[in-house]
């Protein structure tokens, strides 16, 4: 059960309605872990998805973004995101085997598996990373502005997934168990 009061979508006002209708506009639905934020902060939820489409903007490509949100997700013991950004990789073309290597920070790509071991350090040692980390990083070809995005994305799929968590939103996706559990 979830433990924030939840406005219906269809009956949400002001800003709240104005976000809910694009978030409805954009992708069809407004997931349950939007309408627990924005029920309740019009300007959290505005807020993430402001850095979200920024953040889109960036560096890193959709493959990598979602490769990110599924090892940070697992790390961070989030059902929700964790089933949310399988669909999502799903959607974007990714095989079953490639999004459930990502969740546990590994890939068959370079590039990729750097990002996924630096997310997973800095969620796992909360940030304290090393030079060697970013030179890892620098090595299979990111720049310091990919790298800054790498951990922005790290630090908003974190607020999700804490909101997800501490306040038990429930699942609106297939659920994908967590490494841990699986």
């Amino acid at each position: 059960m979830n433990r924030l009061q939840f406005t219906p979508v269809a009956e949400a006002t002001g800003h709240a309605a104005q976000l809910f209708a694009a978030i409805k506009s954009a992708v069809g639905m407004v997931p349950n872990a939007y309408v627990g934020i924005g029920s309740n902060s019009p300007h959290a939820l505005e807020a993430a998805l402001n850095l979200d489409a920024a953040l889109k903007k960036g560096g890193l490509d959709g493959r990598e973004i979602e490769a990110i949100k599924l090892v940070v997700s697992d790390a961070a013991d989030c059902d929700y995101c964790l089933a949310a950004h399988t669909v999502l990789g799903q959607q974007a073309g990714v095989s079953a085997e490639t999004l459930a290597a990502a969740q546990i920070g590994q890939s068959s790509d370079p590039r990729t598996a750097a990002a996924l071991a630096f997310a997973l350090k800095a969620v796992t040692q909360r940030a304290q990373v090393s030079d060697a980390d970013v030179a890892q990083l620098h090595e299979v070809g990111f720049g310091d502005e990919q790298v800054v995005e790498l951990l922005a994305h790290v630090a908003l799929n974190l607020f999700t997934n804490y909101v997800n968590v501490a306040f038990q939103v429930p699942v609106d996706f297939p659920p994908v168990p967590l490494s841990r559990a699986a």
